[in-house]
């Protein structure tokens, strides 16, 4: 929305002063330098491959496989750019050991918010409220969701799912819902309320990777995927055979 945005004054000052800016220039590329760019990417899309294989495959444990990537991007980094001196390598390592210790004290902090509102009972008292208005099938549905995205602003979906399963499951499973077409549907909002604005846990994550990017700038650019990611629950809502539409493929 950025780009659009600079893309139109950009083209607005150029029929105007004739000057035209960086951003409207079109590059071209060669098949021979199209073919050089894909070998220079190959490596990473190799990467990838190999951590899904791994991960999917069972082969390995998302921790192990996290940190097998780590170590072969290291590697690739190390045989395409020649980054083989200590004084090469410590910027890379300083800058990672920066950025992994911010996302460990704020998923520190996240734990530690978790266990006080389970130790004094906040989101289990919240979910029993919920729970004993009686509502009907829907409206509880989507009092439930909304809760769980409020949740999601500040806790880790591990946290939600341990506090508030053991008591929104039941009355669900009493109106007639799939617990395991619920548990997709909770999966998706938990992951929504990590990225919904004011206070999603991931658009700070992002602030602080990119710092030279406005906060607000981010807040706008996340609020595509919380629309898709709310249009795909009232999707699995309207037609919930989508759910397991491609397990039941994949075991049939």
């Amino acid at each position: 929305m950025a780009y659009r945005r600079e893309h139109i004054a950009a083209t607005a000052e150029a029929a105007r002063t004739g000057v035209r800016s960086a951003i409207l220039v079109k590059e071209s590329y060669t098949r021979a330098e199209k073919i050089k760019l894909l070998l220079r990417v190959l490596p990473f899309v190799t990467l990838l491959t190999g951590v899904m294989v791994a991960l999917y495959g069972g082969y390995a444990t998302p921790s192990e496989t996290a940190g097998l990537g780590a170590i072969l991007s290291l590697v690739i980094i190390a045989v395409m750019y020649r980054v083989y001196t200590w004084s090469r390598v410590y910027p890379i390592l300083a800058v990672t050991l920066q950025e992994s210790t911010m996302l460990m004290f704020i998923i520190g902090m996240s734990l530690l918010y978790s266990y006080v509102m389970s130790y004094l009972h906040i989101s289990q008292s919240a979910a029993a409220w919920v729970i004993g208005m009686q509502l009907s099938k829907w409206v509880l549905l989507a009092t439930i969701l909304v809760f769980i995205i409020v949740l999601g602003f500040f806790l880790p979906p591990v946290s939600i799912i341990l506090m508030t399963a053991p008591i929104v499951l039941p009355p669900l499973k009493a109106a007639g819902f799939d617990l395991i077409w619920f548990g997709v549907v909770m999966t998706i909002i938990m992951e929504t309320g990590l990225i919904h604005p004011p206070v999603g846990l991931n658009i700070f994550v992002i602030k602080n990777i990119a710092p030279d990017i406005p906060l607000s700038d981010i807040i706008w650019g996340v609020m595509p995927f919380v629309a898709i990611m709310i249009a795909t629950v009232i999707l699995l809502c309207l037609v919930p055979g989508i759910a397991m539409w491609l397990p039941a493929v994949l075991s049939s």
